[in-house]
């Protein structure tokens, strides 16, 4: 039998131990951006889409979830070691890609390490594919 969660929105409070959590995760970079004040703003600019996990009183699952008006962005989707396998990411995603739908967002993207072939099987399993001659690119501002 799986262990019973709930999920709800992320909220600043949730800060250390998602940090925490996103720490300890394969394929998570905890990066510029990342850090209280990035967050606050990010969750403002997105209210209700980025959620946590909680199982016993305890954040077992986080997702960082917003868009631009035209795509959805899934960021830092990272789930427990102890608690993987029991849908946790799965109904994170699902609950990010609804938030988006809801609010007229009809493509989602997200990154995903090179060497990290896990996490690809993961969202791959999920629907989301390759986009052919597409890289990802990035500049520090």
């Amino acid at each position: 039998m799986q262990a019973a969660f709930t999920i709800r929105r992320f909220r600043l409070g949730d800060y250390p131990a998602v940090v925490r959590l996103w720490r300890r995760a394969k394929g998570v970079e905890v990066a510029e951006g990342d850090d209280r004040t990035g967050i606050l703003a990010y969750l403002k600019r997105n209210p209700g889409l980025s959620q946590v996990a909680i199982h016993e009183r305890r954040i077992v699952g986080a997702v960082l979830c917003g868009h631009d008006g035209r795509r959805g962005l899934i960021y830092h989707l990272a789930v427990s070691p102890k608690h993987q396998g029991a849908g946790i990411g799965s109904r994170l995603v699902e609950n990010c890609v609804a938030g988006l739908k809801a609010k007229g967002i009809r493509r989602v993207l997200i990154l995903v390490a090179k060497d990290n072939p896990e996490g690809r099987a993961f969202w791959q399993a999920r629907g989301f594919e390759k986009i052919p001659g597409a890289e990802v690119l990035g500049r520090d501002t």
